[in-house]
């Protein structure tokens, strides 16, 4: 029987024919395990539901200085071709603190289909400031802001 130390170094370390074997094998089995969670995540992007948010609609409106009271409604068609097919939206301007109060009150709704059987509502609501008068609140001879005198 041989002693360790007898042993030639041959047979204990690893040639280097069986390091890049090894190597293949574990960088294959890598690559593979990338591959099926790159096509996993393509997947669920590919399959996931895009909803428009409320401020979509509210962003013309931040920029607004003069507000016409009423309903207005449309779709993302013409400003989002493709993106948003089957929602539409709608807002409401009102002036709750009477005529001569320059806050408006917005309020925006985006309804559409989500699924096949499956509707969505989404609803938001602000308030919003005009720097120019309402042209109904000056009939009196007052200034948006009261009397001056």
């Amino acid at each position: 029987m041989k002693t360790r130390s007898q042993v030639s170094r041959r047979s204990v370390a690893f040639t280097l024919l069986e390091v890049i074997v090894a190597c293949a094998i574990f960088f294959m089995c890598a690559f593979a395990v990338l591959q099926l969670v790159t096509r996993g995540l393509s997947a669920a992007r590919s399959i996931q539901q895009r909803e428009p948010d409320v401020g979509l609609v509210f962003a013309p409106l931040w920029t607004n200085k003069v507000f016409d009271v009423g309903s207005f409604s449309g779709d993302f068609e013409e400003n989002f071709p493709g993106v948003y097919p089957g929602y539409q939206w709608s807002y409401d301007i009102t002036q709750p603190f009477g005529e001569t109060n320059p806050l408006y009150k917005v309020t925006v709704t985006i309804t559409g289909k989500t699924g096949k059987r499956r509707t969505s509502e989404t609803t938001a609501t602000a308030l919003m400031w005009s720097s120019q008068p309402n042209p109904g609140a000056l009939k009196f001879g007052g200034t948006p802001f009261g009397n001056s005198r």
